[in-house]
Formats: structure tokens, sequence, C-alpha cells
């Protein structure tokens, strides 16, 4: 994120007292560092790669509401992230899109249709929106001519949004640098500082820019969080059962856009299990996914298997018979480790996708959530160090998640030629 020079001033400015120090560059520690950096405290972001090279650059690219955890009865979940988008689609245009949805009803579904209309109409209420709609077979392969299946039996139209996941953890760690907050890349927390009381109090970081020999600090913090998401049991694995996490892994194909032409996504049970995945326009390509299983030694560079390829191509197969996809119409394919918290289910596509924080021996970890509610996961763990920073001001709800563009500024941009997702 920033030059040579700068990055090497930084680090050599990093041998001081904080208020609080985030491990952690992806969405989550992030929007942990921006709400702080807003409460006043003198904050550092530590990220061992780069910034949104693990899970916040390899989702599904969406800003969604969750609909399918309505299914699971994640009442809250849904509607924290409902709420979310809609702020986030005000406030991020441009970055944050609306997309529309067809969700196709297959003969053999084993959901029927009515239930996801019921779905929907939640799912509309919880954004003070009426947006959906019902069609029959004609109207769907009208909306998309691609569906061409036999088992097509109609469905319904909906919306959610869109975004570029990696761009928008860059443009939430600017604002924060730009307030005062610090965040250094190719940063590496080898250890945890503790003081005489076996508190966690800081830090010992690697510049990781110099190679596996770089120079080391040790930095004190008066508040540590880890924010590593499905890495989070690398620092401090967990002290009780109700705290483990389970990593799991979602992998996407993606195809050329000319070879899957779409101006809307698309979305559908997968006829072998129930599941639902989709395709989705995306920067002139199309990406399919997404696979749920499990992944308990999460790597960063984390790669999709033969089983998840085959998986995928079954569905899509099903969807799209006429176009005859296989192996060779595959462009390249991306996998990511979600942070989920374990609660013993034996589906993990039933696996609450709440959040959750915990402290242990001072060390505050936020583990599960998803890219859509980062400013609430950064509020809840903010709240949970006000024993620690208690002159912490309550939060504005108001307050937005992204600045606004400065009018000079947008209009230099828009006469730049860029698309407004390059744009920010």
């Amino acid at each position: 994120m920033q030059k040579e020079p700068a990055r090497d001033s930084i680090w050599s400015s990093l041998d001081h007292p904080w208020d609080l120090i985030i491990i952690g560059g992806g969405i989550t520690g992030a929007g942990i560092l921006r709400e702080a950096t807003r409460a006043g405290l003198q904050t550092l972001l530590l990220e061992a790669n780069d910034f949104a090279s693990g899970t916040s650059s390899r989702s599904s690219k969406l800003v969604h509401g969750g609909l399918r955890y309505l299914k699971n009865a994640q009442i809250k979940t849904t509607l924290e992230s409902v709420t979310e988008r809609e702020r986030l689609l005000r406030q991020g245009r441009g970055l944050i899109n609306r997309l529309g949805f067809l969700y196709t009803s297959l003969e053999g579904d084993k959901m029927p249709a009515w239930v996801f209309g019921m779905g929907l109409v939640i799912y509309d209420l919880m954004a003070r929106q009426w947006t959906h709609r019902s069609y029959d077979t004609l109207d769907m392969r009208e909306f998309c001519p691609l569906l061409t299946t036999p088992a097509l039996k109609g469905g319904y139209r909906y919306f959610d949004a869109i975004t570029d996941d990696a761009r928008l953890v860059l443009r939430v760690i600017q604002e924060a640098t730009q307030e005062g907050g610090t965040a250094l890349n190719y940063a590496r927390v080898i250890e945890l500082l503790h003081d005489r009381q076996g508190q966690v109090c800081g830090v010992v970081v690697q510049n990781q820019a110099a190679g596996q020999n770089g120079s080391c600090l040790e930095l004190q913090a008066r508040a540590v969080v880890n924010a590593t998401g499905a890495w989070a049991e690398v620092l401090r694995p967990a002290s009780t059962e109700r705290h483990q996490l389970r990593p799991l892994r979602g992998s996407h194909l993606i195809f050329p856009g000319n070879r899957i032409p779409l101006t809307r996504a698309v979305s559908l049970l997968h006829p072998r299990d129930g599941r639902p995945v989709f395709l989705i326009p995306w920067e002139g390509v199309t990406i399919f996914g997404t696979t749920d299983i499990d992944h308990p030694q999460p790597e960063t560079e984390t790669c999709i298997s033969v089983g998840e390829i085959d998986y995928l191509l079954e569905a899509i197969q099903h969807i799209f018979p006429e176009l005859e996809l296989g192996l060779a119409d595959i462009q390249a394919t991306y996998s990511g480790v979600r942070p989920v918290i374990s609660s013993g289910k034996r589906d993990p596509s039933k696996e609450a996708r709440d959040y959750i924080l915990w402290v242990d021996q001072g060390l505050v970890t936020v583990a599960g959530g998803k890219l859509t509610t980062f400013r609430l996961m950064a509020r809840d763990t903010l709240r949970l160090l006000r024993r620690v920073f208690p002159q912490l001001a309550r939060f504005d709800p108001d307050q937005p998640v992204l600045n606004s563009l400065p009018d000079a500024y947008e209009a230099e941009l828009q006469s730049s030629g860029l698309s407004p997702a390059a744009r920010l």
C-alpha cells in the first residue's frame, strides 16, 4: 500500500507505546482500525502478508443480507446484514453496487419455490422495500436466455449487492490512515508479550519485507486485538469449546464472460444436496460458487480440490445444459477460508455465520461474521475494550461507514474514463 521509502519510515517509527495493536489486515482488522482511529485511539494494524490477502480477497464478491441464513433461523444475522448492506449501498456508491438475482425453481428441488418466496418477503421487509417478484418459465428465459434446462419451473427476481472485496478493504484502511491510524503490511506478529500478571501487553513483530531474517521489534500496547480470521487460533488456541473455530473452504470457478454472458446473477439449488450456488457477472468474467467444506489447516494459498470442481461443474451443467461447459472452459479458480465458529453441526452449511468475541489473558479475539457486517464487528470489539479505554464515547449510529469523495475529486474521476468500480 505504501511506497518503499514510506514503508521504511513507518517501520522505523513503530517503537513506542500504542493504545491499540490490531493483528490482521483483512476487512475485520481494517474496520477496527477505522473505528478505533475515529475514537481517538493511537492504533496500529499489522498484516503478515498483503492487506486483504486472505479471506477478504477470496469471497464471492457479494455484500449481501444472507438470504439463505433465514432457512437456518438466523434472523438476527440476516437483519443486521440487510441493514448494513443498505448502508453500504448508500455510502459506497460505485464501490458497492446493487445486483439483480434470478432464483431458478427447478424440478426436483429439495425446497419448494413458495418457501423461497416467503423468505424473500421477510428479506425485503427487513430492508423496508419491496423489490422481489415471481416469474413463470417463459419470463425467466426472457430474462436469461441461457436457461434452457427442461427442469425450469419458474423463479423469482430479487436484489443484493456486489463489490470488489479487496478494494473495499484498501478503501477502509486508507481512510483510517488519512485520519491518523497506522497500517503496515508484511509485518508478521511472531509472539505475544505478557506483563507480570500474565496479561497480553504487546507483540513481537518481524519485518517480512526484509526476508526471513528481517529485524524484529517489541511493541507495547494497552490492548491487542487478534483479527486474523481463520488463522486466529495460530496465535492463541481457543481455551473453551464454545470459541473453537471451524474453518470452512469456499471455492469458485471463473469462466470467461463471453462463455457465460450474464447481465444479472443466477442462483439455484445444487441438484445433489440442495445447497444454494450462484453465478455472478463480475469484471468481465462469470464467477460460479461456492462450496462449503471443512478445511482444518488453513494456509494462505488455499486451492480448490478436484472434488469441488466436479461438484460445481455438475450444477452448472444442470442449469445450462446447452452450453456444454467442461474443464476446458474454466479460466481460473480461487478458494477462501471462512472463520466460522463451530457449534458441532454435522453439515457445514448449517453453521451459524454470527461473529463472536472473547478475551483470553487480555488478548481480544474476534472471529466469524461476514464481509457485510464489518462495521458492527468493529464497534462491538471497541465496546468490549471500554474496560481498557473508559473514555471511549458512544458510537453515533448515523456516522458513515465510508467517507464521501470530495466533489472535485469525483468530477476528475468521472472524466478519467475509468469504470465506477475502478475509480474507487
